[in-house]
């Protein structure tokens, strides 16, 4: 029954449709309009599939409000940490007005896997000079895993309003030669992250 009436609805908007005087310009008009919206709509399909670009499909939630009693955001698991395989995973909390911890060292040319939260309210991350730029939505885990190409100081930016002291919302990350980077005994995690 619903199929009959959609078909129907169709067919009278379709008939409506025809019926409708447009002159010969108008119909250029909407052709050449139709056609820009399909070429840009083309060009961000194929950019997404050869770049590899899709929507998140790993999602997170986390607490915000009891982030300081979590296991994987505490304040001692804050920072850089290497499990035993060797992967650098660095755990970042987001607040007004500040990054916490407030200045990390990673070694250059090394896999890194960036882990924020927020503890208040919608924050970005964005760091000049690279491509990272994410969201840290309250309530999710903001994931990004990248690599410095060269050792340098690289200053880490909130780029959504969050409030008065937006503007003094940084943090400091110093990339260090990967031959001269040491872990210090503290960072060094058991296991693999926790995930709760």
């Amino acid at each position: 029954m619903q199929k009959e009436s959609l078909k129907q609805q169709l067919q009278n908007l379709s008939s409506q449709i025809s019926a409708m005087h447009l002159d010969h310009l108008e119909r250029k008009w909407i052709t050449i309009s139709l056609l820009v919206i399909g070429f840009f709509v083309g060009i961000m399909t194929i950019d997404a599939f050869f770049h590899g670009i899709n929507p998140p499909g790993k999602v997170e939630t986390v607490d915000s409000a009891s982030l300081h009693l979590s296991k994987e955001f505490a304040e001692e698991n804050l920072g850089v940490q290497v499990d035993d395989q060797g992967n650098i995973t660095v755990r970042m909390v987001a607040g007004r007005y500040s990054f916490f911890p407030k200045h990390i060292s990673v070694p250059a040319e090394t896999r890194l896997t960036f882990r924020w939260v927020s503890m208040d309210v919608l924050h970005g991350v964005h760091i000049p000079m690279t491509n990272m730029s994410t969201m840290i939505v309250p309530g999710y885990v903001a994931e990004i895993t990248t690599t410095f190409p060269k050792p340098g100081e690289y200053p880490m930016l909130c780029n959504e309003y969050c409030g008065l002291g937006h503007n003094h919302m940084w943090s400091n990350i110093s990339v260090i030669a990967k031959e001269n980077w040491t872990t210090p005994a503290k960072l060094v995690s058991k296991g693999g992250p926790s995930h709760e």
